[in-house]
């Protein structure tokens, strides 16, 4: 399982350095598609969080804090560094933190990832090819990040971790939702990287259809169902709460 992660994780780590070996001072300032951050904040906490694998004390003390309010503390004590800095950053540890993923793929334990959730140590690559694969196609490139021309490519090997994480987090993450429903939604994820993600108890109570790439803009709410194509039928309810689901 984590041997799937980790050749997603290095294709899109190769594909960050080329993208941004090309980017100028503008480019790296620009707003992405994450509030509040540019490129560079983008890819700091991108860097971040493999220091958070290498060596955490070099991270700001966040134990206890939300996850997204410790990223947010991570990425603003990284902001005195450059874009060269940034980069420099990012291409060490990424390559020490995968060498280090890479360790997980026969562990067994459990590990507890405060709001995330608990994990099998092996699902972890899972997260992070999760992360650079929504962060770098939904937050760098158009219609929501500042670059233009085609993002790196999406296909099998990027999309079929994603969507594993997606499928561990959804139930964590959204326990007190989910427990709200008095039947079970089921989403059926079309194409590459196929698979039916069901939530809650007892039959189905309402359907939601779309494909991987749709799922990951829509479950990180970085886009409408509308928007993203999404297909939904069933139970009103069902559907109006399913909208607010979120994954991170």
């Amino acid at each position: 399982m984590a041997d799937a992660a980790i050749k997603a994780l290095e294709a899109d780590r190769s594909a960050l350095l080329e993208i941004c070996g090309g980017l100028t001072d503008a480019d790296w300032k620009a707003d992405s598609g994450c509030a509040g951050w540019s490129v560079q904040d983008v890819v700091a906490h991108l860097g971040a969080l493999f220091w958070l694998v290498v060596d955490p004390s070099t991270l700001p003390d966040v134990g206890g804090l939300p996850t997204e309010r410790a990223q947010e503390i991570c990425v603003e004590a990284r902001r005195s560094m450059g874009p060269a800095q940034v980069l420099e950053d990012y291409e060490y540890v990424s390559a020490e933190g995968i060498e280090r993923l890479t360790g997980l793929e026969s562990q067994d334990f459990e590990l507890p990832l405060g709001d995330l959730g608990t994990y099998p140590a092996s699902a972890v690559p899972d997260a992070y090819s999760f992360d650079h694969y929504t962060h770098i196609r939904a937050d760098l490139f158009a219609p929501r990040g500042p670059l233009t021309g085609p993002p790196p490519p999406t296909d099998e090997r990027r999309l079929v971790p994603v969507v594993r994480w997606i499928a561990a987090a959804l139930p964590q993450q959204n326990a007190e939702l989910i427990a709200s429903l008095t039947g079970s939604v089921e989403i059926e994820v079309r194409g590459l990287a196929s698979r039916t993600i069901r939530l809650g108890w007892g039959e189905p109570a309402a359907w939601i259809s779309s494909d991987a790439p749709a799922l990951t803009r829509w479950v990180t709410q970085r886009a409408t169902w509308e928007q993203a194509g999404v297909e939904a039928a069933g139970d009103e309810r069902h559907l109006a709460m399913a909208r607010k689901l979120k994954v991170f």
